[in-house]
């Protein structure tokens, strides 16, 4: 019997054989690499001075946000603080 390439009903005669893709580089599984690089970006923006703050706004006020923050050219979290530093520095005076 005679090996074909796209005959992967015989798996076994595959089994030695490379498969394309990307090569697993990382022995630990997909959901604790991501927790383990989480962690590693808050220590990191720990150390850049930055603190993590959540909450909630209505849905047409994150549209807006969001329109304005691409219009700009900026993230979201760079928008909403742009503005919140606008905010306190015209509240100061």
């Amino acid at each position: 019997m005679a090996k074909e390439a796209t005959d992967l009903t015989t798996i076994d005669l595959f089994s030695d054989e490379k498969r394309p893709g990307r090569p697993k580089t990382n022995p630990l599984p997909r959901n604790v690499q991501i927790k383990i690089n989480k962690r590693n970006q808050v220590k990191r923006d720990r150390s850049n001075g930055l603190k993590r703050v959540e909450f909630k706004i209505h849905h047409t006020l994150f549209e807006q946000l969001d329109q304005r923050a691409k219009a700009e050219q900026v993230s979201r979290g760079e928008l909403i603080e742009a503005l919140l530093i606008k905010s306190l520095a015209s509240s100061q005076n």
